[in-house]
């Protein structure tokens, strides 16, 4: 379609010429007439007043849902994770239309896609609201007047069976409103959860450098142990790096756990090559595959553990020890450090003669 010419359309939507004569002096318009001459000047000052117009943005109050969306996302790293974590049920495609039109009411985008990276304007935007996201619940104990005191705590399988629930009780016995939530996981599950403040306090072995944020206290060193059957004949592990090749299946926790890194380490020093034939998510499911007879596992085995059934412990007294300690994220609470220093007294038992 031609594009109208200026005059043409402004005389089309304001007026028209006088008689329908192209050679009048005068152009009629509503509410009066315009000599001709001064038709170039008004039609540069409208064009102006339009392009000005146009440059300007209305303010479109933020909506308190979609900042809500926006929180979660930004504090879970990503529309997938904030749909697995937000305490409602909301898809992840109602996610993403509402977040894009928090981000058009804005005018600048919030975060970069892929991968997930808050932008200038999204870091400012999520400082501002974080205080309030991230305090409802307490504001909402606070208001009800409840006298609930919340522990949410992070650890492999064998703490949450042989301590926690000693630890829990103790608690509860010194404060009667204690609820609390058990994550089960490894060391790089539990400092997720602790970015992303879902947990307070982790318990894990440790090794290497924490995420920044993570603070950490050692609690004590534990010995690795290999799992045999309890029916086989080997009785100490010290034969087996005598042998040229090992036949045995290896049974481990995946190889970014902490214990199977040292137990490398020390083999890699030793000249032994044994690599996992089987990688498993927890201690548990290692001490069952080796009672099933599928090969040897490493474990660690805190004192006064037994062994799983089915099974007998070959410790490795001569490999190095693995630290085993506590997580948190920023400050503790008054009552976060005691549950810290009971841990830190029942981890001081387990050595005492």
């Amino acid at each position: 379609m031609k594009a109208e010419p200026p005059e043409a359309y402004l005389l089309t939507r304001l007026g028209k010429r006088r008689a329908d004569s192209s050679d009048s002096d005068e152009v009629v318009l509503h509410g009066g007439s315009l000599p001709r001459k001064c038709l170039p000047a008004l039609i540069d000052k409208l064009s102006t007043s339009i392009d000005s117009l146009n440059t300007l943005r209305i303010a479109i109050p933020m909506n308190i849902h979609h900042l809500e969306l926006f929180y979660y996302v930004a504090r879970h790293g990503g529309v997938s994770a904030a749909a697995r974590r937000i305490p409602y049920g909301i898809q992840q495609p109602a996610i993403s239309a509402q977040v894009i039109q928090l981000e058009d009411d804005l005018g600048t985008p919030l975060f970069h896609r892929r991968p997930f990276q808050l932008t200038s304007a999204g870091e400012e935007l999520f400082r501002f609201i974080e205080p309030f996201f991230g305090g409802i619940d307490a504001m909402g104990r606070r208001l009800r007047g409840a006298t609930e005191v919340r522990l949410r705590i992070g650890a492999p399988e064998t703490i949450h069976r042989e301590y926690l629930p000693l630890l829990l009780q103790t608690m509860r016995t010194r404060q009667p409103g204690l609820t609390f939530t058990l994550f089960s996981g490894r060391l790089s599950q539990i400092e997720e959860k602790l970015l992303t403040q879902e947990i307070d306090l982790g318990i894990a072995p440790l090794e290497g450098k924490r995420p920044e944020g993570i603070r950490h206290r050692e609690l004590l060193r534990l010995t690795m142990a290999l799992l045999v059957p309890k029916a086989s004949k080997l009785r100490s592990a010290d034969s087996l790096w005598k042998r040229d090749r090992l036949q045995e299946s290896l049974i481990t926790l995946p190889p970014d756990e902490p214990t199977c890194r040292r137990f490398q380490q020390e083999l890699q020093k030793r000249g032994v090559e044994w690599f996992p034939s089987l990688e498993l998510n927890s201690q548990e499911l290692v001490g069952r595959y080796v009672m099933e007879g599928f090969g040897i596992g490493l474990v660690l085995l805190p004192p006064g553990v037994a062994a799983p059934a089915g099974t007998r412990a070959l410790p490795l007294t001569d490999f190095p020890q693995v630290s085993y300690g506590a997580l948190w994220l920023g400050t503790l609470s008054a009552f976060q450090q005691t549950i810290l220093q009971e841990i830190q007294n029942m981890a001081d038992a387990m050595h005492a003669p």
